[in-house]
Protein backbone atom coordinates (compact mmCIF):
# COMPACT_ATOMS: atom_id res chain seq x y z
CA UNK A 1 0.00 0.00 0.00
CA UNK A 2 1.32 3.45 -0.92
CA UNK A 3 2.20 5.51 2.14
CA UNK A 4 2.49 9.25 2.75
CA UNK A 5 3.67 11.53 5.51
CA UNK A 6 2.41 15.06 5.96
CA UNK A 7 4.65 17.33 8.04
CA UNK A 8 2.49 19.90 9.82
CA UNK A 9 -1.16 19.72 10.83
CA UNK A 10 -2.45 23.13 9.83
CA UNK A 11 -5.58 23.28 7.66
CA UNK A 12 -3.49 22.78 4.51
CA UNK A 13 -1.63 19.81 5.92
CA UNK A 14 -4.82 18.15 7.13
CA UNK A 15 -6.65 18.87 3.86
CA UNK A 16 -3.77 17.38 1.88
CA UNK A 17 -3.73 14.33 4.15
CA UNK A 18 -7.48 13.82 3.70
CA UNK A 19 -7.21 14.03 -0.09
CA UNK A 20 -4.46 11.41 -0.11
CA UNK A 21 -6.45 9.17 2.25
CA UNK A 22 -9.46 9.50 -0.04
CA UNK A 23 -7.28 8.04 -2.79
CA UNK A 24 -6.56 4.97 -0.66
CA UNK A 25 -3.11 6.02 0.54
CA UNK A 26 -1.94 5.25 4.07
CA UNK A 27 -1.36 8.69 5.62
CA UNK A 28 0.43 9.82 8.78
CA UNK A 29 0.44 13.47 9.82
CA UNK A 30 3.35 14.55 12.01
CA UNK A 31 3.01 17.70 14.14
CA UNK A 32 5.57 19.43 16.38
CA UNK A 33 2.96 20.99 18.67
CA UNK A 34 1.16 18.92 21.30
CA UNK A 35 -2.15 19.73 19.59
CA UNK A 36 -2.92 19.57 15.86
CA UNK A 37 -4.31 22.58 14.05
CA UNK A 38 -1.49 24.99 13.19
CA UNK A 39 -3.18 28.37 12.93
CA UNK A 40 -6.54 26.92 14.01
CA UNK A 41 -6.12 26.40 17.72
CA UNK A 42 -8.12 27.86 20.59
CA UNK A 43 -6.78 28.30 24.14
CA UNK A 44 -7.48 29.81 27.54
CA UNK A 45 -4.88 32.53 27.14
CA UNK A 46 -6.06 35.01 29.80
CA UNK A 47 -8.42 33.49 32.37
CA UNK A 48 -9.88 30.00 32.96
CA UNK A 49 -12.97 29.46 30.85
CA UNK A 50 -12.28 32.42 28.53
CA UNK A 51 -11.52 31.03 25.06
CA UNK A 52 -9.26 32.88 22.62
CA UNK A 53 -8.38 31.89 19.06
CA UNK A 54 -4.60 31.52 18.93
CA UNK A 55 -4.24 32.73 15.34
CA UNK A 56 -6.94 32.47 12.67
CA UNK A 57 -10.26 33.75 13.95
CA UNK A 58 -12.58 34.74 11.08
CA UNK A 59 -13.21 32.42 8.18
CA UNK A 60 -14.52 33.87 4.92
CA UNK A 61 -12.19 31.58 2.99
CA UNK A 62 -13.15 28.62 5.15
CA UNK A 63 -16.85 28.89 4.43
CA UNK A 64 -16.05 29.62 0.76
CA UNK A 65 -13.58 26.74 0.37
CA UNK A 66 -14.79 24.27 -2.29
CA UNK A 67 -12.84 21.43 -0.66
CA UNK A 68 -14.12 22.07 2.86
CA UNK A 69 -17.66 22.20 1.46
CA UNK A 70 -17.14 18.89 -0.33
CA UNK A 71 -15.99 17.24 2.91
CA UNK A 72 -19.17 18.04 4.82
CA UNK A 73 -17.30 18.90 8.00
CA UNK A 74 -20.55 19.80 9.76
CA UNK A 75 -21.11 16.12 10.47
CA UNK A 76 -17.96 16.27 12.61
CA UNK A 77 -19.34 19.11 14.70
CA UNK A 78 -18.13 22.16 12.76
CA UNK A 79 -20.69 24.95 13.03
CA UNK A 80 -20.28 28.33 11.38
CA UNK A 81 -21.81 31.36 13.07
CA UNK A 82 -22.30 34.76 11.44
CA UNK A 83 -22.43 38.19 13.09
CA UNK A 84 -25.14 40.66 12.16
CA UNK A 85 -22.43 42.92 10.73
CA UNK A 86 -19.41 41.09 9.34
CA UNK A 87 -17.00 44.01 9.42
CA UNK A 88 -16.92 47.56 10.77
CA UNK A 89 -14.35 50.31 10.25
CA UNK A 90 -14.85 53.15 12.76
CA UNK A 91 -13.55 56.66 12.12
CA UNK A 92 -12.47 59.45 14.46
CA UNK A 93 -15.58 61.49 13.67
CA UNK A 94 -17.89 58.75 15.00
CA UNK A 95 -18.94 57.38 11.61
CA UNK A 96 -18.20 53.82 10.50
CA UNK A 97 -18.14 51.93 7.22
CA UNK A 98 -19.90 48.57 7.47
CA UNK A 99 -19.68 45.42 5.35
CA UNK A 100 -22.30 42.71 5.62
CA UNK A 101 -24.00 40.00 3.61
CA UNK A 102 -26.91 42.42 3.52
CA UNK A 103 -25.71 44.81 0.81
CA UNK A 104 -28.44 47.29 1.72
CA UNK A 105 -26.97 47.65 5.19
CA UNK A 106 -23.56 48.40 3.68
CA UNK A 107 -24.99 50.90 1.21
CA UNK A 108 -26.78 52.77 3.99
CA UNK A 109 -23.58 53.04 6.03
CA UNK A 110 -21.64 54.49 3.08
CA UNK A 111 -24.05 57.29 2.19
CA UNK A 112 -23.18 58.92 -1.13
CA UNK A 113 -20.73 56.09 -1.95
CA UNK A 114 -23.25 53.30 -1.34
CA UNK A 115 -24.37 52.99 -4.95
CA UNK A 116 -20.81 52.99 -6.31
CA UNK A 117 -19.77 50.39 -3.73
CA UNK A 118 -22.62 48.14 -4.88
CA UNK A 119 -21.67 48.60 -8.55
CA UNK A 120 -18.15 47.39 -7.76
CA UNK A 121 -19.00 44.44 -5.52
CA UNK A 122 -22.38 43.13 -6.70
CA UNK A 123 -20.83 41.64 -9.89
CA UNK A 124 -18.20 39.90 -7.73
CA UNK A 125 -20.94 38.52 -5.48
CA UNK A 126 -22.92 37.21 -8.47
CA UNK A 127 -19.87 35.45 -9.86
CA UNK A 128 -18.36 34.51 -6.50
CA UNK A 129 -18.44 30.67 -6.82
CA UNK A 130 -16.82 30.88 -10.26
CA UNK A 131 -14.22 33.36 -9.04
CA UNK A 132 -13.32 31.23 -6.03
CA UNK A 133 -12.84 28.24 -8.31
CA UNK A 134 -10.37 30.29 -10.36
CA UNK A 135 -8.43 32.22 -7.72
CA UNK A 136 -8.09 29.31 -5.29
CA UNK A 137 -5.51 27.72 -7.58
CA UNK A 138 -2.19 28.70 -9.22
CA UNK A 139 -2.14 31.72 -11.53
CA UNK A 140 -0.88 29.54 -14.39
CA UNK A 141 -3.88 27.37 -15.20
CA UNK A 142 -6.49 26.94 -17.91
CA UNK A 143 -9.51 28.89 -16.62
CA UNK A 144 -13.01 27.42 -16.73
CA UNK A 145 -14.49 30.89 -16.28
CA UNK A 146 -12.15 33.14 -18.30
CA UNK A 147 -14.53 36.10 -18.50
CA UNK A 148 -15.15 36.26 -14.77
CA UNK A 149 -11.45 35.78 -14.03
CA UNK A 150 -10.42 38.39 -16.57
CA UNK A 151 -12.74 41.05 -15.21
CA UNK A 152 -11.59 40.36 -11.67
CA UNK A 153 -7.93 40.23 -12.66
CA UNK A 154 -7.92 43.64 -14.32
CA UNK A 155 -9.24 45.26 -11.13
CA UNK A 156 -7.09 43.10 -8.82
CA UNK A 157 -3.90 44.25 -10.56
CA UNK A 158 -4.45 47.85 -9.49
CA UNK A 159 -3.03 49.46 -6.32
CA UNK A 160 -5.46 49.61 -3.40
CA UNK A 161 -5.00 53.39 -3.41
CA UNK A 162 -6.48 53.49 -6.93
CA UNK A 163 -9.55 51.51 -5.88
CA UNK A 164 -10.06 53.55 -2.72
CA UNK A 165 -9.84 56.78 -4.72
CA UNK A 166 -12.97 55.78 -6.63
CA UNK A 167 -15.00 56.70 -3.55
CA UNK A 168 -15.76 60.24 -2.50
CA UNK A 169 -16.16 59.97 1.27
CA UNK A 170 -14.02 58.51 4.01
CA UNK A 171 -16.24 55.63 5.26
CA UNK A 172 -16.03 53.82 1.92
CA UNK A 173 -12.38 54.72 1.32
CA UNK A 174 -11.32 53.47 4.76
CA UNK A 175 -13.56 50.39 4.70
CA UNK A 176 -11.96 49.12 1.52
CA UNK A 177 -8.44 50.06 2.53
CA UNK A 178 -8.80 48.24 5.85
CA UNK A 179 -9.73 45.03 4.06
CA UNK A 180 -6.85 45.46 1.60
CA UNK A 181 -4.53 45.82 4.59
CA UNK A 182 -5.03 42.10 5.31
CA UNK A 183 -2.22 41.61 2.82
CA UNK A 184 0.31 42.94 5.39
CA UNK A 185 2.02 45.02 2.73
CA UNK A 186 2.16 48.34 0.93
CA UNK A 187 -1.19 49.60 -0.30
CA UNK A 188 0.10 51.75 -3.15
CA UNK A 189 1.69 49.01 -5.27
CA UNK A 190 0.33 46.82 -8.10
CA UNK A 191 -1.94 43.93 -7.02
CA UNK A 192 -2.51 45.41 -3.55
CA UNK A 193 -6.19 45.67 -4.48
CA UNK A 194 -6.48 41.89 -4.96
CA UNK A 195 -6.84 40.87 -1.32
CA UNK A 196 -9.29 43.70 -0.68
CA UNK A 197 -11.51 42.72 -3.61
CA UNK A 198 -11.57 39.05 -2.70
CA UNK A 199 -12.20 39.46 1.04
CA UNK A 200 -14.75 42.25 0.59
CA UNK A 201 -16.55 40.19 -2.03
CA UNK A 202 -16.54 37.30 0.43
CA UNK A 203 -18.05 39.51 3.13
CA UNK A 204 -21.04 40.18 0.90
CA UNK A 205 -21.27 36.72 -0.70
CA UNK A 206 -20.63 34.32 2.21
CA UNK A 207 -19.81 36.51 5.22
CA UNK A 208 -16.97 36.41 7.72
CA UNK A 209 -18.16 33.71 10.14
CA UNK A 210 -16.49 32.23 13.20
CA UNK A 211 -16.39 28.59 14.24
CA UNK A 212 -18.57 27.80 17.25
CA UNK A 213 -16.39 26.95 20.24
CA UNK A 214 -13.31 28.47 18.61
CA UNK A 215 -11.27 27.96 15.46
CA UNK A 216 -9.92 24.70 16.85
CA UNK A 217 -13.30 23.20 15.91
CA UNK A 218 -12.10 23.34 12.29
CA UNK A 219 -8.99 21.32 13.12
CA UNK A 220 -11.00 18.81 15.16
CA UNK A 221 -13.40 18.29 12.26
CA UNK A 222 -10.55 17.79 9.79
CA UNK A 223 -8.79 15.33 12.12
CA UNK A 224 -12.06 13.43 12.57
CA UNK A 225 -12.49 13.17 8.79
CA UNK A 226 -8.91 11.98 8.35
CA UNK A 227 -9.30 9.42 11.12
CA UNK A 228 -12.52 8.12 9.55
CA UNK A 229 -10.53 7.51 6.36
CA UNK A 230 -7.87 5.54 8.25
CA UNK A 231 -5.26 8.31 8.62
CA UNK A 232 -3.41 9.10 11.82
CA UNK A 233 -2.00 12.22 13.48
CA UNK A 234 1.09 12.07 15.69
CA UNK A 235 1.90 15.14 17.78
CA UNK A 236 4.95 16.32 19.70
CA UNK A 237 7.37 15.33 16.93
CA UNK A 238 9.61 17.96 15.35
CA UNK A 239 10.84 16.91 11.91
CA UNK A 240 14.33 18.10 11.04
CA UNK A 241 15.21 15.87 8.09
CA UNK A 242 13.62 13.73 5.41
CA UNK A 243 15.41 10.62 6.70
CA UNK A 244 13.70 11.07 10.06
CA UNK A 245 10.32 10.29 8.48
CA UNK A 246 11.36 6.69 7.84
CA UNK A 247 12.02 6.31 11.56
CA UNK A 248 8.71 7.95 12.46
CA UNK A 249 6.47 5.74 10.29
CA UNK A 250 8.64 2.63 10.06
CA UNK A 251 9.11 2.74 6.29
CA UNK A 252 10.08 5.13 3.53
CA UNK A 253 6.99 7.06 2.40
CA UNK A 254 6.36 7.42 -1.33
CA UNK A 255 4.74 10.85 -0.83
CA UNK A 256 5.73 13.67 1.53
CA UNK A 257 3.74 16.89 1.90
CA UNK A 258 5.42 19.72 3.78
CA UNK A 259 2.99 22.11 5.44
CA UNK A 260 5.92 24.38 6.25
CA UNK A 261 7.30 27.74 5.26
CA UNK A 262 10.02 27.61 2.57
CA UNK A 263 12.56 28.00 5.38
CA UNK A 264 11.27 24.76 6.90
CA UNK A 265 11.49 22.96 3.58
CA UNK A 266 15.08 24.13 3.18
CA UNK A 267 15.98 22.77 6.62
CA UNK A 268 14.23 19.40 6.16
CA UNK A 269 15.38 18.66 2.62
CA UNK A 270 18.93 19.98 2.89
CA UNK A 271 21.24 18.82 0.10
CA UNK A 272 18.44 16.89 -1.60
CA UNK A 273 17.25 20.18 -3.11
CA UNK A 274 18.69 21.14 -6.47
CA UNK A 275 20.68 24.34 -6.71
CA UNK A 276 17.97 26.28 -8.56
CA UNK A 277 15.21 25.22 -6.16
CA UNK A 278 17.39 26.00 -3.16
CA UNK A 279 18.11 29.44 -4.61
CA UNK A 280 14.40 30.10 -5.20
CA UNK A 281 13.38 29.08 -1.69
CA UNK A 282 16.25 31.04 -0.16
CA UNK A 283 15.10 34.18 -1.99
CA UNK A 284 11.52 33.77 -0.77
CA UNK A 285 10.55 36.90 1.17
CA UNK A 286 8.68 37.17 4.44
CA UNK A 287 6.47 40.11 5.34
CA UNK A 288 5.60 42.29 8.34
CA UNK A 289 4.63 40.62 11.58
CA UNK A 290 1.65 40.49 13.92
CA UNK A 291 1.82 41.52 17.56
CA UNK A 292 -1.15 39.84 19.23
CA UNK A 293 -2.94 41.09 22.32
CA UNK A 294 -5.68 38.95 23.83
CA UNK A 295 -7.81 40.64 26.44
CA UNK A 296 -10.43 39.53 28.92
CA UNK A 297 -12.85 42.36 29.60
CA UNK A 298 -15.82 42.91 31.88
CA UNK A 299 -18.88 43.42 29.70
CA UNK A 300 -18.73 44.83 26.17
CA UNK A 301 -16.49 47.29 24.34
CA UNK A 302 -17.88 50.86 24.64
CA UNK A 303 -17.61 51.79 20.96
CA UNK A 304 -18.46 55.38 20.10
CA UNK A 305 -20.30 54.18 17.01
CA UNK A 306 -23.18 51.90 18.10
CA UNK A 307 -23.04 49.76 14.94
CA UNK A 308 -19.58 48.58 15.99
CA UNK A 309 -21.24 46.79 18.90
CA UNK A 310 -22.87 44.42 16.38
CA UNK A 311 -19.76 43.65 14.30
CA UNK A 312 -17.74 40.46 14.47
CA UNK A 313 -14.57 42.01 13.04
CA UNK A 314 -13.30 45.58 13.29
CA UNK A 315 -10.44 47.34 11.54
CA UNK A 316 -8.86 50.10 13.61
CA UNK A 317 -6.67 52.13 11.31
CA UNK A 318 -8.27 55.52 10.91
CA UNK A 319 -8.50 57.07 7.46
CA UNK A 320 -7.44 55.47 4.19
CA UNK A 321 -4.49 57.87 3.92
CA UNK A 322 -3.38 57.00 7.44
CA UNK A 323 -3.42 53.28 6.67
CA UNK A 324 -1.38 53.73 3.50
CA UNK A 325 1.30 55.53 5.52
CA UNK A 326 1.12 53.09 8.44
CA UNK A 327 1.48 49.96 6.32
CA UNK A 328 4.38 51.47 4.35
CA UNK A 329 6.09 52.29 7.63
CA UNK A 330 5.79 48.68 8.83
CA UNK A 331 7.12 47.32 5.54
CA UNK A 332 10.16 49.63 5.85
CA UNK A 333 10.91 48.12 9.27
CA UNK A 334 9.80 51.02 11.47
CA UNK A 335 7.15 50.63 14.16
CA UNK A 336 4.18 52.96 13.49
CA UNK A 337 3.03 55.15 16.36
CA UNK A 338 -0.58 54.11 15.68
CA UNK A 339 -0.46 50.67 13.98
CA UNK A 340 -3.26 49.07 12.03
CA UNK A 341 -5.19 46.81 14.44
CA UNK A 342 -7.60 43.99 13.64
CA UNK A 343 -10.04 43.26 16.47
CA UNK A 344 -12.51 40.42 16.97
CA UNK A 345 -15.66 40.21 19.06
CA UNK A 346 -16.34 36.52 18.46
CA UNK A 347 -18.18 36.19 21.77
CA UNK A 348 -21.09 38.26 20.40
CA UNK A 349 -22.21 35.29 18.31
CA UNK A 350 -20.52 32.54 20.31
CA UNK A 351 -21.12 33.09 24.04
CA UNK A 352 -19.48 29.73 24.84
CA UNK A 353 -16.17 31.59 24.68
CA UNK A 354 -17.01 33.79 27.67
CA UNK A 355 -16.94 33.10 31.41
CA UNK A 356 -19.94 34.79 32.98
CA UNK A 357 -19.75 38.51 32.26
CA UNK A 358 -16.07 38.30 31.25
CA UNK A 359 -15.62 38.26 27.47
CA UNK A 360 -12.59 37.55 25.24
CA UNK A 361 -11.33 40.24 22.86
CA UNK A 362 -9.00 39.23 20.03
CA UNK A 363 -6.61 41.84 18.62
CA UNK A 364 -3.35 42.10 16.74
CA UNK A 365 -1.34 44.93 15.26
CA UNK A 366 0.72 45.01 12.06
CA UNK A 367 4.32 45.56 13.14
CA UNK A 368 7.70 45.27 11.36
CA UNK A 369 9.12 41.85 10.58
CA UNK A 370 10.84 40.49 13.68
CA UNK A 371 9.84 43.54 15.76
CA UNK A 372 11.56 43.14 19.17
CA UNK A 373 9.51 45.69 21.12
CA UNK A 374 6.24 45.62 23.05
CA UNK A 375 3.20 46.88 21.13
CA UNK A 376 0.66 46.18 23.87
CA UNK A 377 0.05 49.81 24.78
CA UNK A 378 -0.18 50.81 21.11
CA UNK A 379 -2.88 48.17 20.49
CA UNK A 380 -4.91 49.19 23.55
CA UNK A 381 -4.55 52.86 22.61
CA UNK A 382 -5.99 52.17 19.14
CA UNK A 383 -9.00 50.46 20.70
CA UNK A 384 -9.42 53.28 23.23
CA UNK A 385 -9.26 55.75 20.34
CA UNK A 386 -12.59 54.45 19.02
CA UNK A 387 -14.00 53.14 22.33
CA UNK A 388 -13.21 55.60 25.17
CA UNK A 389 -13.29 53.85 28.53
CA UNK A 390 -12.13 50.51 27.14
CA UNK A 391 -9.05 50.36 29.39
CA UNK A 392 -11.23 50.40 32.49
CA UNK A 393 -12.93 47.16 31.42
CA UNK A 394 -9.75 45.10 31.02
CA UNK A 395 -9.32 42.36 33.64
CA UNK A 396 -6.53 40.29 32.03
CA UNK A 397 -4.06 40.54 29.12
CA UNK A 398 -1.97 37.99 27.21
CA UNK A 399 0.44 38.92 24.42
CA UNK A 400 2.37 37.17 21.66
CA UNK A 401 5.32 38.97 20.04
CA UNK A 402 6.82 38.19 16.62
CA UNK A 403 9.50 36.07 18.29
CA UNK A 404 6.87 34.19 20.27
CA UNK A 405 4.85 33.61 17.09
CA UNK A 406 7.83 31.83 15.55
CA UNK A 407 8.30 29.77 18.70
CA UNK A 408 4.61 28.85 18.61
CA UNK A 409 4.75 27.89 14.93
CA UNK A 410 8.00 27.72 12.96
CA UNK A 411 6.08 28.65 9.80
CA UNK A 412 5.57 32.17 11.16
CA UNK A 413 9.08 33.35 10.33
CA UNK A 414 9.79 36.64 12.09
CA UNK A 415 6.16 36.82 13.19
CA UNK A 416 4.79 36.73 9.63
CA UNK A 417 1.52 34.82 10.20
CA UNK A 418 0.79 34.85 6.45
CA UNK A 419 3.91 32.79 5.67
CA UNK A 420 5.22 35.20 3.04
CA UNK A 421 5.31 38.78 1.85
CA UNK A 422 2.37 39.79 -0.34
CA UNK A 423 4.25 41.97 -2.77
CA UNK A 424 3.27 41.94 -6.45
CA UNK A 425 5.59 39.09 -7.41
CA UNK A 426 4.64 36.78 -4.56
CA UNK A 427 0.93 37.46 -4.89
CA UNK A 428 1.18 36.22 -8.46
CA UNK A 429 3.94 33.59 -8.11
CA UNK A 430 4.52 31.95 -4.76
CA UNK A 431 6.71 30.35 -3.60
CA UNK A 432 8.47 30.62 -6.97
CA UNK A 433 7.76 30.90 -10.68
CA UNK A 434 6.78 27.57 -12.18
CA UNK A 435 4.02 25.51 -13.72
CA UNK A 436 3.80 23.34 -10.59
CA UNK A 437 4.40 25.56 -7.56
CA UNK A 438 3.88 22.64 -5.16
CA UNK A 439 6.74 20.51 -6.50
CA UNK A 440 10.11 20.88 -4.78
CA UNK A 441 12.12 18.98 -7.37
CA UNK A 442 12.67 16.08 -4.97
CA UNK A 443 10.80 12.96 -6.10
CA UNK A 444 7.59 12.54 -4.12
CA UNK A 445 8.03 15.69 -2.02
CA UNK A 446 5.68 18.69 -2.23
CA UNK A 447 5.14 21.99 -0.45
CA UNK A 448 1.53 22.55 0.65
CA UNK A 449 1.59 25.47 3.08
CA UNK A 450 0.27 29.05 2.88
CA UNK A 451 3.46 29.80 0.93
CA UNK A 452 1.82 28.04 -2.04
CA UNK A 453 -1.23 29.10 -4.07
CA UNK A 454 -3.75 30.37 -3.20
CA UNK A 455 -1.87 31.79 -0.21
CA UNK A 456 -2.84 32.44 3.39
CA UNK A 457 -6.26 31.67 4.80
CA UNK A 458 -8.06 28.76 6.41
CA UNK A 459 -9.30 27.05 3.26
CA UNK A 460 -7.16 23.92 2.83
CA UNK A 461 -6.80 24.54 -0.90
CA UNK A 462 -3.00 24.59 -0.87
CA UNK A 463 -2.99 21.16 0.75
CA UNK A 464 -5.67 19.83 -1.57
CA UNK A 465 -3.86 20.99 -4.71
CA UNK A 466 -0.48 19.74 -3.51
CA UNK A 467 -2.06 16.33 -2.87
CA UNK A 468 -3.59 16.41 -6.34
CA UNK A 469 -0.15 17.14 -7.80
CA UNK A 470 1.31 14.21 -5.86
CA UNK A 471 -1.45 11.86 -7.03
CA UNK A 472 -1.00 12.95 -10.64
CA UNK A 473 2.71 12.15 -10.50
CA UNK A 474 2.03 8.85 -8.77
CA UNK A 475 -0.26 7.78 -11.62
CA UNK A 476 2.39 8.54 -14.25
Amino acid sequence: MTSAVVVGSGPNGLAGAIRLAQAGIEVTVVEAHERPGGGTRTSELTLPGVLHDDCAAFHPTGVASPYFAALGLERHGLEWRWPEIDLAHPLDDGRAGLAARDMALTRDSLGADGARWARIFEPIVRRFPALIEEIFQPILHVPRHPLALGRFGVKAAMPATWTSARFRDEPAKALFMGVAAHAFGRLDTPFSTSVGLMLTGAAHAVGWPVAAGGSEAIARALVAELTALGGTVRTGITVTSLDQLTEVVGSTPEIVLLDTAPAGALAILGDRLGARMRSSLTRYRYGPAAFKVDLAIEGDIPWTNPDCRRAGTLHLGGSAREMVATEATSVRGTMPERPFVLLGQQYLIDPSRSAGSVNPVYAYAHVPHGYPGDATDAVIAQIERFAPGFRDRIVAVATRSPQQWQEYNANYVGGDIGAGANDARQIVFRPRFGTNPYSLGVPGVYLCSAATPPGAGVHGMGGFRAAEAALAELRC
